[in-house]
């Protein structure tokens, strides 16, 4: 079995590329150990110690890593470990677990009068920025519309990379207000 890597927008994060699916439908964000235990695979990635994110996608894994941290220290032991899960086929999570996003409860209300508005940032979102930004490695994940402001938590390789700011006052804002006028700020939660 090979599993490719890629770099991703963010130089802490390494994207691995199993040859195979990785999740059935939707993703997965572990932003600490005790998230983790949701999943062997996660767990024991994170218990290499220098790991701070574990990002589960269609198709791929992304890993960050702390600050100061050099890839080619730790980019072998993920690859083992990695090569070991997929080619034991064990299961990504424990029985039980949530196999896929679910927002917390930071998410917003959103108002049932702008339920057409809602549709169409979400849609916008799905079909245009996800799938770019599972790309890099990452996830965008709506979290709601209140007042014109479309609240989005970014995920794996887009959270905490440098050019996320960019990448949603740039990309995700100008689009979003092109498509749907009643968008007027974009801001990450």
């Amino acid at each position: 079995m090979l599993i490719e890597t890629e770099p991703t927008p963010n130089p802490a994060t390494l994207k691995f590329l199993p040859g195979r699916k990785v999740m059935d439908s939707g993703t997965r964000d572990f932003a600490s150990p005790e998230e983790a235990a949701a999943s062997p695979l996660a767990e024991a990635i994170f218990n290499l110690g220098d790991v701070t994110g574990v990002f589960f996608g269609r198709d791929f894994v992304s890993v960050t890593v702390a600050p100061g941290t050099d890839w080619s220290d730790v980019k072998p032991d993920v690859l083992g470990i990695l090569l070991d899960h997929f080619s034991a086929q064990m299961p990504l999570f424990r029985q039980g677990a949530a196999d896929f996003s679910v927002p917390s409860e930071d998410s917003f209300t959103d108002d049932p009068e702008d339920a057409d508005i809602v549709a169409q940032i979400r849609e916008l979102i799905d079909t245009r920025v996800r799938p770019a930004v599972a790309n890099d490695g990452g996830d965008i994940v709506y979290r709601g519309f209140d007042k014109g402001k479309v609240y989005l938590k970014m995920q794996g390789a887009c959270a905490g990379c440098p050019s996320s700011t960019a990448t949603l006052k740039n990309g995700i804002e100008q689009l979003l207000r092109h498509y749907v006028p009643e968008v007027t700020e974009v801001r990450a939660v």
